[in-house]
């Protein structure tokens, strides 16, 4: 059923409720999926004072924002009341700087970062585009995925000298790749480039049900729950702690270095979780890997899949 004027005038009276309000599956601690998190993820680095509702908890808030914001998918970002978009948008805002602007917050110009080549990375690079008039780029991503590329310099690329080679490093990639130490090592299946990124955050670790068992066993592992209720009423294990406020206020007054868990159903919700937890300063993050179903599967037959 469309809105009606109240209903209309009650999310028009939320939306304003707060400078900056974000409607999101999930709070801003934990979020339930990765088009949040991402958003999470840009709001931390322009402002702090932003205030999130979990669109998950209210049936009739998600459907009546869906209609109020004529936008069909979440997150939905207010400003100052004002709707400003979802993920992609307010990825592309961050991007070109008009985010930063609208919070009022200088964008820092990229420097070009100083980059270790080896002398055995160096030589590797020579013989890749010798007789040829390509370069060496490097590309690092949001997730700090390394990519070396072969090909034409882009615009806006730094050109960084090491060793007698030159490296051209995306502008995007600039921050990332600050201090990072590039070799040319053996690997198991011949030589290989490695790199050391001294920026690369702590990642989540998969942990695979029998393992987690053990850790569980010996009393060496937090474990989590990110579904809601109705889930874990369907199927649950039993050492598991909910992940409901109270949850979250116990987990977060545990140890930065303590061993935490986190599980779903199959391991997607789970991992963004996680990924959130390592942004507080956690270090030992685990996810089960193919969630309940697997633990099921491979652990205690006796927890019901559905």
């Amino acid at each position: 059923m469309p809105l009606t004027n109240q209903q209309r005038a009650e999310f028009d009276k939320l939306v304003r409720s707060h400078q900056t309000l974000l409607f999101m599956k999930g709070n801003r601690q934990f979020p339930q999926c990765g088009f949040s998190a991402t958003v999470v993820g840009i709001l931390d680095k322009v402002t702090s004072g932003y205030e999130t509702v979990n669109v998950l908890e209210d049936a009739s808030l998600r459907e009546g924002m869906k209609e109020f914001s004529s936008w069909p998918t979440f997150p939905q970002l207010y400003v100052r009341g004002e709707f400003v978009g979802g993920c992609d948008i307010v990825k592309e805002m961050y991007s070109s700087g008009e985010l930063q602007k609208l919070f009022q917050v200088d964008r820092e110009a990229p420097k070009a970062p100083k980059v270790t080549v080896t002398a055995a990375a160096a030589m590797a690079f020579k013989e890749a585009i010798a007789g040829g008039g390509d370069v060496i780029r490097l590309e690092i991503d949001a997730n700090y995925e390394c990519q070396l590329l072969v090909g034409a310099k882009e615009r806006g690329d730094f050109e960084v000298a090491s060793n007698g080679v030159l490296l051209y490093i995306a502008q995007g990639s600039a921050s990332r790749a600050e201090g990072i130490t590039i070799d040319f090592v053996e690997a198991p299946q011949g030589m290989a480039f490695k790199i050391e990124n001294p920026n690369e955050p702590p990642r989540v670790r998969p942990i695979g049900p029998k393992e987690l068992k053990a850790l569980l066993e010996a009393g060496r592992v937090e474990l989590f729950d990110v579904r809601p209720d109705n889930e874990r009423a369907k199927a649950s294990i039993t050492q598991a702690k909910k992940l409901d406020a109270e949850g979250q206020k116990y987990l977060l007054s545990l140890e930065k270095d303590a061993p935490i868990a986190f599980h779903c159903h199959h391991g997607v919700r789970s991992r963004t979780a996680a990924e959130e937890l390592l942004r507080e300063g956690f270090t030992r993050v685990y996810n089960l890997e193919g969630g309940i179903e697997a633990w099921s599967n491979q652990v205690d037959p006796s927890v019901p899949h559905y």
